[in-house]
């Protein structure tokens, strides 16, 4: 720095001290300049916590925003185009409810729910994603580059004159002391200053209506993230509450318990206590009934001979029970049998009654999906009951629901 620059240095340094600590009075400016000074620093405070809260709206979480704009940095440092996007909110709680969904499958109500809602969460977070891109480009960006641009232009300006102002005041009060050529040019030096920052600041404030549409752009963008929220929404809810009334209307199963001691029991009937049966059918019409001695009385039939006894029709049943291998021998005796009704004149009724099933009284014709039509007399297989109005059942390959008083119990379900 040269002398000159030194000097002048020293007078701008004196003269603010003189004004700070003295109380001396500078150069006074119009009052439409310091109008304008004072709208030019309102805008540049306003600029600056524009782009600071509006990116807090955008991306509310500070730690994930500070991650962010590591990732990001250290992306360029590496020369990657491509950038990482912010976590939202909207995203990461679909992610959740859909993760939960399908663990509890398609056939829980609310696993179904939480899939569906899980989805739209994930499109609000595609439009989130939209709104930050938006608003982005048509009002930060723009606000960024009033910021560096035109403000930071003005603000030069202002500070320019001002330390011309402080020199020329210097010279000013020891008139007599410093040569009026240097007086005259300080003077002309604080003109120019002047007239440079006060034409800025009004050909600035002339054309704030840029920020304006700046703003009308950050509301268009939020409207159009609302809109679209809104839609997916609304889809949202007329999927659940139509879900919610189908579950409703849908026949309620009755709880059936099924105990350890049942599960425990073996599946062959044929062998009870080291007591076995065997068996061999004829065609004479007669069937030999299983004879025991009196010490094995105790033991109970085998449910095939229970049922064969009372289902069976002049068939001839060789009966040979074997005691801890040794076989007794049976006398044959001729048994007369009810008759039995037919189911759909296809199965026999010996393969029917030997489990839980029931006898329409009266034609069905189902009316909803999930029912199950039969004729009268037909013969159904039960296999739960519902509640105390319907039955679940199956005939002819066919299984549905069916109501209770339809139909006539041969053989009723195990409590």
């Amino acid at each position: 720095m040269s002398v000159a620059g030194l000097k002048k240095q020293f007078h701008k340094a004196s003269q603010l001290l003189s004004e700070k600590i003295s109380g001396a009075e500078g150069t006074k400016l119009d009052e439409d300049f310091m109008e304008m000074e004072r709208k030019i620093d309102v805008t540049n405070k306003s600029v600056f916590d524009l782009l600071s809260k509006t990116t807090e709206y955008l991306q509310p979480n500070p730690a994930s925003r500070a991650k962010l704009n590591m990732l990001n940095t250290v992306s360029k440092m590496r020369g990657q185009v491509s950038t990482t996007g912010y976590p939202q909110t909207e995203g990461l709680l679909g992610e959740c409810m859909l993760r939960y969904g399908h663990e509890l499958g398609e056939d829980s109500v609310f696993g179904c729910a939480l899939v569906e809602m899980g989805e739209a969460m994930r499109q609000m977070a595609d439009v989130k994603d939209a709104l930050d891109i938006g608003v982005k480009q048509n009002f930060i960006d723009p606000l960024q580059n009033l910021q560096d641009k035109d403000l930071k232009e003005i603000t030069h300006h202002l500070k320019k004159m001002e330390g011309r102002r402080l020199d020329f005041d210097y010279k000013k009060k020891r008139q007599g002391k410093i040569p009026d050529e240097e007086i005259r040019q300080a003077v002309e030096k604080f003109d120019e200053s002047k007239e440079l920052a006060e034409r800025s600041m009004f050909n600035f404030l002339e054309n704030d209506v840029e920020q304006a549409r700046q703003l009308l752009a950050l509301i268009q963008a939020a409207a159009e993230y609302h809109r679209q929220s809104r839609e997916i929404l609304q889809e949202l809810s007329g999927r659940l509450q139509k879900r919610i009334s189908t579950a409703s209307s849908r026949p309620r199963r009755e709880f059936n318990m099924r105990s350890i001691r049942s599960s425990m029991e073996p599946e062959d009937s044929s062998e009870h206590n080291g007591l076995s049966y065997s068996s061999s059918l004829g065609a004479t019409g007669t069937v030999s009934p299983a004879f025991f001695p009196q010490s094995l009385s105790c033991f109970p039939l085998p449910s095939s001979l229970y049922i064969s006894s009372f289902l069976s029709s002049h068939t001839d049943i060789q009966t040979t029970p074997t005691v801890n291998g040794k076989t007794a021998h049976i006398t044959s005796v001729p048994l007369s049998w009810p008759e039995s009704p037919t189911i759909n004149g296809n199965i026999h009724p010996g393969e029917v009654l030997d489990q839980p099933c029931c006898r329409s009284l009266y034609d069905f014709e189902p009316e909803n999906e999930g029912e199950l039509g039969f004729k009268e007399g037909d013969v159904i297989i039960l296999t739960n009951r519902i509640d105390d109005n319907w039955y679940e059942g199956m005939i002819s390959g066919e299984s549905g629901f069916f109501p209770i008083n339809y139909v006539e119990v041969l053989v009723p379900l195990p409590q």
